[in-house]
């Protein structure tokens, strides 16, 4: 496997704070936002993304107070997600220091935002985020959720990334609600499944829980591998990761 995997830790954040939950719900609280992004930048992480999981449901934008923070910090590219509703706000967040915006709900109810955003920012400083859950009803088994996984949409989630993806969106981050926090594995199908429609980058997300995971991502076709309770809870170091996935012949930086 010659492409280049990227680790990325994830800080969801609530109330100012970094926090972890298990499926969605089940919060826990894991620090301070600021002091988890410089740890994770000075370990080596690749990315960071922080995503702010209530601004969509209280219908507020994101933490633009925390973004400055973190952005005086860190010295590699971050991520931010979380109300991002308008070209307006996510300039707002790129301004206060951000590299790249993750957009989800807003995007889902109204897709002429993607190819708005990718034409004010360009398609590198867009993802589109994607929280899914199974549902056998669906042509590829999964459907789409909104809300921070709150609200079902009855949309294929295969379907719809291929819409994103048809904008030029280079980034796509599907999360499996049945994964999520669980720590039991990577939803594996549904990673092929968005990496077999798309030209974009697929991030794996939701479930990571042993080193095996994170390899098992890479040949589902993810090549940016996001987790958060491993990293958080000291389970996993990035260094002994990026050590293991060498030894799978995966390229790390």
């Amino acid at each position: 496997m010659s492409k280049n995997v990227k680790i990325m830790p994830c800080l969801d954040m609530q109330n100012g704070r970094v926090v972890k939950g298990i499926h969605f719900v089940d919060i826990v609280d894991a620090g301070d936002p600021v002091t988890c992004a410089k740890a994770y930048c000075d370990a080596g992480a690749d990315e960071i993304a922080l995503l702010d999981i209530t601004a969509t449901v209280e219908n507020r934008s994101t933490m633009l107070d925390v973004v400055k923070r973190v952005s005086e910090v860190v010295t590699i590219p971050f991520t931010v997600g979380g109300g991002i509703s308008s070209v307006e706000t996510a300039a707002q967040v790129l301004n206060a220091g951000a590299d790249k915006i993750s957009t989800s709900s807003a995007a889902f109810r109204n897709p002429q935002l993607i190819p708005d955003m990718i034409k004010a920012f360009g398609a590198d400083k867009v993802t589109v985020a994607i929280d899914v859950d199974l549902n056998a009803e669906m042509p590829s088994g999964y459907e789409v959720y909104i809300d921070g996984g709150r609200t079902a949409t009855g949309v294929d989630a295969v379907e719809w990334a291929k819409k994103v993806d048809a904008f030029g969106v280079q980034v796509i981050l599907p999360t499996s609600k049945a994964g999520d926090g669980a720590k039991t594995g990577y939803d594996l199908p549904v990673i092929r499944a968005i990496k077999n429609a798309v030209n974009a980058e697929v991030v794996a997300s939701g479930g990571a829980g042993t080193l095996e995971h994170f390899a098992e991502a890479v040949e589902a076709g993810a090549s940016v591998l996001l987790a958060a309770s491993v990293f958080h809870f000291g389970t996993i170091s990035i260094p002994d990761l990026k050590k293991y996935l060498k030894t799978k012949g995966i390229n790390v930086r």
